[in-house]
């Protein structure tokens, strides 16, 4: 049996939408195994919405584009999942289903594909590439995706920065968060993102963290977003109060993330922790280091 380990990840990284992403040290787990006919799906940590059993599953669904994309049959298949990236939360549980489930299946027919294949039918799968990158090449990746191809670079991420997630207790569709955003931007906007965009990368890559507060300002999404995430500007300034680097939107939301350097990160979560128990939504605030390899493969 083969056993497939996919991180989380967060993305849309403040002006970096739908292109900068990072994985997160927070895993769900895939075994699978080739039976000799038919489905069987075991889930072993039950989630806030049903996982299914069936060939609707999402890891199966992918399996099976992967073999018909190669053009190879699809055999039996004995599937386990045990999550534990929360869905609906912007912390890429959906990609973390896609990139296992190509993975899987890539390791059940013999390896035919290396991992930047396996990125293009992510992104692909995807529409966007900023989850599906980082949760295969682990760290910080920026991609880019056209009709034809995904292009994208992997950044080594500082070891001295830790990722303060904080999640409610609600969700927020990737479709309602999408829903609200405007069919058009102008130029002033677009090049302010396009500044910030670049600043951000340039920072984290120099370690330049005097940076992050304007390299994380967005006029793309979260502006818009924001009314979907109570008190998300709240949240931002305290969390910048107790010394954040930078906050953002993760993925589509609900989580909000800070940005921290590790030698404060502690008594920035016991801080932070005691704001947000004061608010409603029932706030739980988690430190995460980057996670700098990506989904692994090993034979049990």
């Amino acid at each position: 049996m083969v056993h497939i380990q996919i991180p989380a990840t967060s993305a849309n990284m403040g002006p970096g939408f739908d292109c900068i992403g990072v994985a997160l040290e927070l895993y769900n787990h895939l075994w699978v195994e080739e039976i000799p006919s038919g489905l069987i799906i075991e889930v072993k940590r039950k989630q806030e919405i049903e996982i299914p059993t069936d060939e609707s599953n999402l890891i199966y669904q992918t399996m099976k584009y992967f073999y018909d994309q190669k053009g190879l049959t699809m055999p039996g298949v004995h599937l386990i999942q045990e999550d534990y990236i929360p869905m609906v939360r912007g912390l890429g549980s959906s990609a973390a289903c896609i990139v296992g489930g190509l993975i899987a299946a890539n390791e059940l027919a013999g390896k035919p594909c290396d991992k930047e294949e396996l990125a293009q039918m992510a992104a692909k799968l995807e529409g966007h590439p900023d989850n599906s990158n980082p949760a295969i090449f682990g760290s910080m990746v920026v991609g880019a995706l056209d009709d034809v191809k995904m292009q994208h670079v992997r950044l080594d991420l500082p070891e001295d920065l830790v990722f303060a997630t904080m999640v409610p207790n609600f969700p927020v569709s990737t479709a309602a968060s999408r829903g609200v955003l405007p069919d058009g931007y102008t130029r002033g906007e677009v090049v302010f993102n396009v500044s910030r965009g670049a600043l951000l990368v340039a920072s984290i890559l120099s370690g330049k963290y005097e940076n992050l507060p304007m390299a994380m300002e967005d006029k793309i999404h979260q502006p818009y977003r924001n009314k979907l995430i109570p008190n998300m500007e709240r949240i931002f300034e305290q969390a910048k109060n107790f010394g954040a680097l930078a906050c953002y939107l993760s993925g589509a939301g609900s989580t909000l993330m800070a940005m921290v350097k590790k030698e404060q990160a502690e008594q920035f979560q016991k801080d932070m922790s005691g704001y947000l128990q004061s608010l409603p939504d029932h706030w739980q605030l988690t430190l995460l280091k980057a996670d700098l390899e990506g989904a692994k493969v090993e034979t049990e």
